[in-house]
C-alpha cells in the first residue's frame, strides 16, 4: 500500500522513529486485528489501534451500552444506552480514522467469527469460558494473542507470540501467577469493582503490544505483567510450560 499525501501528514510521528518508518506504517495499514470484547478495555485499546492506522479490524461483543458502562468505557456516550456496543464502537472509531474498516459482530465468540484472516486477536473479555476458547484458538492457529483483565485498582497483562512458540500459553498462567490467580479471572467488575483508569492503562498496553508484536518487536512471550494503581507498581513474572497443561503437555486438564 502507498502512503496518500494525507497519510504522510497523519502518521509523521510514526514516520520519523526508525523503527516504525513507511515500511512500518505500511505493515499496519495491511493488517487486520480481531478485538474480542469492547468493554473497558477494548475500547481504549480499539481507539489507539484505530488512530495508529490499523487497517482492519472486527470487534465482537453480545451486549449493550448501559448507564453503569459508562465511567470507565470510553468509547460511548450517553446517548449510546441501550444500543449495542459493536454499533457505537464502529460509528466512533470510524469517525477517529475514516480509512479504518470495521467489522461488527453483536454476539459472543464463536468458531465462525474466530475464522478470519486475523494477524493478530486481543483478548478484552471478562469470561474465562471465551478466554480459553481463544486461547485454544490461537495456539492451534499459530496466531498472536495479547489478553488482558483488570479488577479493583490492578491489572494484568498475558501476550503470547504462538507464531514463533507454542509455549507456555494462557491456560499455564492460571496456576502460576499466584494462587488466587484462577478466582481473579473468574470475577468481573460488576460483582467485584474496579477503576476505570486501571482498564485505560492495560487496554493501552494491549494496544502498544499488538503494534509491537505487527512491527516484529515483541520478545515477551507468557511473561504476566501485573499493575497495582494504588501503590503506582508493576510486576513482571516470566511463566513456564504448566506440566498439567492439556494444551502444552497433552494431560487430560480442561481449558
Amino acid at each position: 500500500m502507498r502512503l496518500s499525501g494525507r497519510q504522510f501528514a497523519r502518521y509523521s510521528r510514526h514516520l520519523l522513529m526508525d523503527d516504525i518508518g513507511v515500511d512500518g506504517q505500511d505493515r499496519l495499514l495491511n493488517s487486520h486485528i480481531l478485538i474480542v470484547g469492547m468493554g473497558g478495555l477494548g475500547c481504549p485499546a480499539a481507539l489507539y489501534l484505530a488512530a495508529a492506522g490499523i487497517g482492519r479490524m472486527t470487534v465482537c461483543d453480545a451486549d449493550v451500552v448501559a448507564d453503569s458502562n459508562l465511567h470507565r468505557q470510553i468509547l460511548y456516550r450517553q446517548g449510546d444506552v441501550g444500543e449495542f456496543k459493536v454499533d457505537c464502537a464502529k460509528r466512533a472509531l470510524q469517525e477517529v480514522n475514516a480509512d479504518l474498516v470495521v467489522q461488527a459482530y453483536a454476539q459472543s465468540v464463536s468458531a465462525e467469527i474466530l475464522d478470519g484472516d486475523y494477524q493478530l486477536v486481543l483478548d478484552c473479555t471478562d469470561n474465562l469460558a471465551a478466554r480459553g476458547l481463544l486461547n485454544r484458538h490461537c495456539r492451534a492457529s499459530r496466531l498472536p494473542l495479547v489478553s488482558a483483565s483488570a479488577i479493583g485498582w490492578e491489572g494484568q497483562l498475558l501476550a503470547f507470540d504462538f507464531v514463533r512458540q507454542q509455549s507456555p500459553c494462557f491456560n499455564c498462567s492460571i496456576t502460576q501467577s499466584k494462587p488466587e490467580a484462577a478466582t481473579e479471572l473468574a470475577e468481573d467488575c460488576s460483582s467485584a469493582g474496579v477503576l476505570g483508569p486501571v482498564l485505560g492503562v492495560m487496554g493501552s498496553l494491549q494496544a502498544t503490544t499488538a503494534i509491537a508484536m505487527i512491527l516484529g518487536y515483541f520478545q515477551q512471550h507468557g511473561e504476566l505483567q501485573r499493575y497495582d494503581g494504588k501503590s503506582g507498581r508493576w510486576m513482571n513474572v516470566t511463566l513456564s510450560t504448566n506440566p498439567n497443561c492439556q494444551l502444552c503437555c497433552g494431560s487430560k486438564v480442561d481449558v
